[in-house]
């Protein structure tokens, strides 16, 4: 028997209205007829599909703030090698020497 897939009943309590040209208006309709959806249902995944980028970048963004700041610190103020580390690079000088 074929699992039946159940989507969460969404509460939808807010509204939202915007005022648009007529040429914004009718490629919408255009785009969500192509995708065989209402127009504000198109407009709404969109819109939160759009959000959920620039959100993504943002983090992105910080996070490769983050990490660039880290690498230098890391360049600029080594830690001191542990003890794996110096045992790697034991064994690494027994191999190939140095």
């Amino acid at each position: 028997m074929p699992a039946v897939a159940t989507k969460k009943k969404l509460i939808r309590d807010a509204r939202l209205e915007a005022r648009v040209s007529r040429e914004t208006k009718a490629l919408w309709e255009r785009a969500a007829a192509v995708q065989g959806k209402k127009m504000t249902e198109f407009v709404v995944n969109s819109a939160v599909e759009a959000a959920r980028r620039v959100l993504r970048e943002s983090e992105l963004a910080d996070l490769t703030r983050r990490d660039k700041i880290a690498f230098a610190e890391a360049l600029l103020n080594p830690p001191a090698p542990n003890t794996r580390l110096r045992k790697a690079a034991a064994r690494h000088a027994k191999v190939f020497g140095r």
